[in-house]
């Protein structure tokens, strides 16, 4: 059985392991690339913030206290640093909702290889950010409800009443973009 993150990045800190943190860096690279790219949108950006992410991680004044995994503890750094990407940017102001929408996810379609997760990821493009974060979360990384409001600083229900809005909303701009469920179910 693999070892856990926690474990893998106490060894890491006690021991300086540059193995440890390549092992951690292969299991959450991609994945947080992604995420941050739903705020950031671009691909490039996405990946320096991933590794900001990561270097913040391994830093002395780090500090990991085992209230939540690895990897919420990893993501909410990441989504700590492409808040403060945007502000210093200032892509808040400039991008509208519908702009935000229209962003193409064709680099991301190098990640998510099949055409139905291609689909998928189209329609989660053009749905609002915090809906967008909370799917990609829950069922692309597969965070509890616990684990997703600490990343996303909300309480059990609040982050279950927006994982529920973003479902509906998924739902409808799936079946605009003509997705057929039968096929799938």
């Amino acid at each position: 059985m693999a070892e856990s993150d926690e474990v893998i990045y106490g060894r890491f800190m006690a021991e300086k392991n540059e193995n440890d943190l390549r092992i951690l860096l292969e299991r959450h690279r991609e994945s947080l690339i992604l995420f941050l790219n739903g705020y950031v949108h671009n691909l490039k950006d996405a990946e320096e913030l991933m590794l900001d992410a990561y270097a913040e991680a391994v830093a002395e004044r780090a500090s990991f206290g085992g209230k939540s995994s690895f990897k919420t503890w990893l993501f909410s750094i990441g989504k700590k640093l492409a808040l403060t990407h945007l502000r210093k940017n200032r892509q808040f102001s400039l991008l509208s909702e519908e702009q935000t929408a229209a962003v193409t996810p064709a680099p991301e379609l190098s990640i998510l290889q099949e055409e139905r997760y291609g689909q998928l990821y189209q329609a989660l493009s053009k749905l609002k950010s915090e809906y967008r974060e909370v799917l990609i979360l829950l069922y692309f990384e597969e965070m509890s409800f616990e684990e997703l409001g600490s990343v996303l600083r909300k309480n059990r229900r609040q982050t279950y009443n927006l994982a529920e809005r973003g479902r509906k909303a998924l739902k409808e701009e799936l079946e605009r973009m003509g997705f057929d469920y039968a096929q799938y179910g």
